[in-house]
């Protein structure tokens, strides 16, 4: 037998293992995990997470399959509620970052939030289908949110000027900077874990334009 056709029967007999769609893996990956089967690393957070809610969040269980990842999230995300931005403020930023990566689940959770905070309708309405919002202050946020997006950082002069134009100071730049760190972490998660809504935001599902 020569080294081609050798060659050839091994790719025949491996060919049907990796070319046949209907082979694809068709069982999620990822377990929403509870206090009872979650790693036992991430069991006093989950524990935390369900005291502090009345419940756990399904896109905290699925998380917790890293520990890791769970614990650096609602870590940054505790440092980010102690920044400089105002609440309402930190919500323009998350729903920027949220609708820009279609997560579904962060634009709802945050819908609600704000609307728990009294937000004006107008407003919410705006951010969530990445409009230019009502407030000009607040718009300024939105704009300079965008560019740090759009340039992976190194936002332009121009508008850098017009942040801080609208009263802004340098480091409220750095605040969006760690508002998108770390609401990259969630809505990434979300989208690779296909995390699901929870009934109480269930009223605030969302779904991309188009």
């Amino acid at each position: 037998m020569t080294i081609l056709r050798h060659v050839r029967r091994v790719a025949d007999r491996a060919a049907p293992a990796i070319a046949d769609p209907e082979s694809r893996l068709t069982v999620p990956p990822f377990t929403a995990h509870t206090a009872d089967t979650a790693p036992a690393a991430a069991r006093p957070t989950i524990e935390g997470v369900r005291r502090r809610f009345g419940h756990l969040p399904a896109a905290v269980g699925l998380m917790a399959e890293s520990p890791e990842l769970l614990t650096g999230f609602l870590t940054v995300n505790g440092i980010f509620e102690k920044c400089a931005l105002d609440p309402v403020e930190r919500e323009v930023v998350v729903m920027t970052v949220a609708t820009r990566n279609e997560c579904h689940l962060c634009v709802a959770m945050h819908t609600a939030t704000l609307t728990r905070q009294g937000a004006a309708p107008e407003l919410i309405g705006a951010l969530r289908a990445g409009t230019p919002l009502p407030d000009d202050r607040l718009e300024a946020l939105r704009c300079f949110t965008l560019a740090v997006l759009d340039h992976s950082g190194a936002v332009p002069e121009d508008g850098i000027s017009a942040f801080l134009a609208a009263g802004y100071q340098p480091r409220h730049a750095l605040d969006v900077v760690l508002g998108v760190g770390t609401y990259t972490i969630s809505t990434f998660a979300n989208r690779l874990t296909d995390a699901p809504l929870d009934p109480p935001v269930a009223a605030y599902a969302w779904a991309p334009a188009g």
